[in-house]
């Protein structure tokens, strides 16, 4: 074959292809019966000779549904108009107000503990005893050198009376009489030395009774009865950790700083609630009572203290929680749920429902969170109609068909 040949060859191939196509896929007909229509031709719609080859057609089997031209199936949800919460959401750290290591004051074997590891006490209720016999035999001998004292004091006191009476006859002379008084003062100083020494000792043997110093939870014990115990000693006998009320330290960022001043100097109590690890069950709502004095530079973060009842213990010391700090609250705030909220190139948006039964893009001013819940402070209306689901099909002006409404938030 020359080469002046080949084109025609190619050219004559080519449009038995499309001739091929134009006959046997599906699309084709129809996509000709519509240009047609639209020229308004006189048969459109038919072919010529009334019937495609192959015989006649069954009812609808030309006609070829287009995907992207039927309603969308889609829920959606009106947006609502609500109260809602002003948070700070922040992960925090339940710290007892107060622990105490429980430590003896006195030496000694430890003779019984009154106490079972775990349970809750408190301040004053008593938790050991040390064996009392070395402290009460000392307090023994005290009171002993003060009735001594006290003998020697009555007996000088009435020497001295008598040395008096004599003076006034001028029968002895004045220097016995000082020395006499000099002897009173001195008895009078002793016993007061010795009362002093008694309440010592008498102190030193109430420590051999242990007690609790603050209301508590118990912790393990460290120390068995029969040992022999140091007074002071680092390990000690058992930790004490206050649970009700509990405190929960948490942290917010540096820029959230004068939001939450503003709000704690107004004078009203700001409210923080403790949620689980999952954030998805409440355990617990305080207050909050302080804020750190300064910033810490390496994280660019202030501490916070909040503090909780604890009445039923939900908050146990050294927990983990997720805590959502109130600081204030937006009245009527028009409101969808965070899941109807899509993130795109110029910014937020969703899909909402139109008169027309379509679909149309709204950007979005979102403000506060609460519960799932975001404040919308402008793009939308109470009552707007916000697809939450059947997203991913959505294009602007597509109409829609709404399966279910979604209760109203």
């Amino acid at each position: 074959m020359s080469l002046l040949k080949k084109p025609f060859v190619l050219a004559a191939g080519l449009a038995v292809a499309v001739a091929a196509v134009y006959w046997f896929w599906p699309g084709a007909e129809s996509a000709a019966v519509e240009g047609q229509a639209v020229a308004g031709k006189p048969g459109a719609g038919q072919r010529p000779g009334g019937q495609r080859p192959g015989g006649p057609r069954p009812a609808g089997a030309g006609a070829v549904t287009n995907p992207w031209a039927m309603p969308v199936p889609v829920r959606v949800i009106e947006a609502g108009s609500t109260d809602l919460k002003v948070q700070i959401k922040a992960i925090g750290t339940v710290t007892p107000l107060n622990t105490v290591l429980v430590q003896s004051r006195v030496s000694g074997p430890l003779q019984q503990l009154h106490f079972k590891e775990g349970e809750k006490v408190e301040v004053g209720q008593l938790l050991a005893q040390i064996d009392p016999a070395d402290y009460k035999t000392e307090l023994a001998q005290v009171q002993g050198q003060k009735e001594q004292n006290v003998a020697l004091l009555k007996s000088a006191e009435q020497d001295l009376e008598r040395f008096t009476k004599l003076k006034e006859q001028n029968t002895i002379a004045a220097q016995q009489i000082n020395a006499q008084q000099a002897l009173v003062s001195q008895l009078k100083g002793a016993i007061k030395s010795n009362q002093a020494a008694i309440d010592a000792a008498a102190l030193q043997l109430s420590y051999t009774q242990i007690k609790a110093p603050i209301s508590g939870r118990l912790g393990l014990r460290a120390v068995d009865p029969g040992n022999l115990i140091q007074a002071n000693s680092a390990e000690g006998l058992v930790t004490i950790t206050q649970s009700s009320p509990i405190a929960v330290v948490f942290t917010i960022p540096e820029t959230q700083l004068q939001q939450v001043r503003t709000a704690f100097r107004a004078g009203a109590a700001l409210s923080v609630e403790a949620w689980d690890r999952a954030e998805q069950m409440p355990l617990a709502s305080g207050t909050l009572t302080t804020l750190d004095n300064q910033i810490d530079i390496s994280t660019g973060t202030l501490k916070l203290k909040a503090e909780f009842a604890n009445q039923n213990e939900e908050l146990f010391p050294n927990q983990f929680v997720n805590v959502r700090l109130n600081v204030a609250v937006q009245s009527g705030a028009v409101t969808i749920p965070q899941d109807a909220v899509q993130y795109g190139s110029q910014g937020t948006y969703v899909y909402m429902i139109d008169d027309n039964n379509k679909a149309q893009i709204r950007l979005l001013k979102l403000g506060a969170v609460d519960n799932g819940l975001v404040a919308v402070e402008e793009g939308l209306k109470a009552g707007d109609k916000v697809v939450l689901e059947g997203l991913d099909r959505l294009r602007p002006d597509r109409e829609v068909e709404v399966i279910q409404d979604a209760p109203k938030g």
